[in-house]
């Protein structure tokens, strides 16, 4: 398969760049990082341009491309501020699920605001007690005349706290087995009474990426709320994550080439013992390998990314490019440290900063052992 990007998808990704290299100084980074608040102008601007909206469809407001050319804008976001550019690509985390199963009253009502950058959307899948484990939900919603009642508490929630709406992965049969077939998801508006959202502080990255948990207390809401068909939110859920899950290895990949491309500049202006350090063997393959490790990680998203796009979506291959990608982008900032050696230890010089929000990509939308998991599950099938 040739991924030679077309002119077009180049000219996304130059604009993508000039409008990160205007907006996203690394002191706008730093003090959004300190305050751990989300950048919600620099959302807006972002959605203005039709960033955050790329693969949504041209109807709703959106630019009518697709995963790769998502990728492509993430990538570079993240290229430039890791916790910057994660906070303004996920405005949008989890509404895929109303594109591909919501009615045209649901997607007229959020994913135009999403669009527009009028909204900011939550995915609400996590429970304390079960983590990646969504195969049981003790959320639950219970049928009462016209309207669904929650109950129930999610957790690591990202956008919770400036969220305009969940997208809630409920238990509505109770007595179904397995018990995620009779799992559903339902939207639940954040002002809606009942609902009640804790702010998690101290996050160890993508601190602009703020995350909560939620509590729903007898939330009511209508019966038009469900998204696509009863007891089927399990399955809706696990065909969004092997969509987006691509998305989340551009962003791995964009953090690793931000930290190599300053590791590589400062090698070559930092001196010892009389000699730019990028001379010394041990620091010059250091970069080679980290140049390879990224080039090879990016080849797996944009391949993975330009299936999606062809509705060849390979769940095998989406995890390996998650699993492997979050793992470049963690062994290639802790070498960008290295490489600057004590100033790479210190927030002013940034870079730490990227190794803090890198590890994420290894937890989030399935942690790496799950990815395995999936990974084999596959190779089992296929050998």
């Amino acid at each position: 398969m040739n991924f030679e990007l077309t002119e077009e998808q180049m000219d996304i990704k130059k604009a993508v760049k000039e409008f990160c290299e205007k907006e996203f100084t690394p002191e706008l980074g730093l003090e959004f990082d300190r305050k751990e608040e989300h950048p919600t102008e620099l959302y807006r601007k972002a959605a203005k341009l039709g960033f955050t909206s790329l693969r949504f469809p041209e109807e709703y407001g959106g630019q009518g491309y697709g995963i790769l050319e998502e990728c492509l804008a993430t990538e570079e976001m993240c290229r430039a501020d890791p916790g910057l550019g994660v906070a303004v690509m996920s405005g949008t985390f989890a509404s895929d699920i109303i594109l591909e199963h919501g009615t045209p009253q649901q997607k007229k009502k959020y994913i135009s605001p999403l669009c527009r950058g009028d909204f900011i959307s939550a995915g609400a899948f996590t429970e304390p007690a079960h983590g990646s484990d969504i195969a049981r939900m003790d959320t639950t919603a219970a049928k009462s005349g016209d309207e669904w009642v929650i109950n129930g508490s999610k957790t690591f929630i990202t956008n919770a706290p400036v969220t305009n709406f969940f997208l809630v992965l409920c238990q509505t049969d109770p007595k179904v087995t397995p018990s995620y077939r009779g799992e559903s998801i339902i939207i639940v508006d954040k002002n809606t009474p009942g609902v009640d959202v804790t702010k998690l502080k101290d996050k160890m990255g993508i601190r602009p990426a703020v995350t909560g948990e939620v509590s729903f207390s007898d939330v009511k809401v209508p019966q038009d709320n469900i998204v696509g068909e009863l007891n089927k939110g399990f399955y809706q859920v696990m065909g969004f994550f092997d969509v987006s899950r691509a998305p989340v290895a551009a962003q791995a990949v964009g953090m690793a080439q931000g930290a190599f491309e300053r590791a590589f500049n400062y090698a070559k202006q930092r001196e010892q013992f009389g000699s730019p350090i990028i001379q010394f063997q041990a620091i010059s393959f250091k970069l080679a390998e980290m140049a390879v490790r990224i080039e090879a990680a990016r080849l797996l998203t944009y391949k993975t990314a330009s299936l999606i796009d062809q509705r060849k979506t390979d769940p095998m291959l989406t995890s390996m490019a998650k699993a492997f990608a979050s793992r470049v982008a963690v062994e290639v900032t802790d070498w960008a440290i290295q490489i600057h050696g004590g100033y790479g230890y210190m927030g002013d010089y940034h870079i730490e900063r990227f190794h803090r929000c890198a590890k994420i990509t290894e937890i989030y939308e399935g942690t790496t052992e799950m990815q395995m998991l999936t990974i084999m599950r596959y190779l089992l099938k296929r050998m």
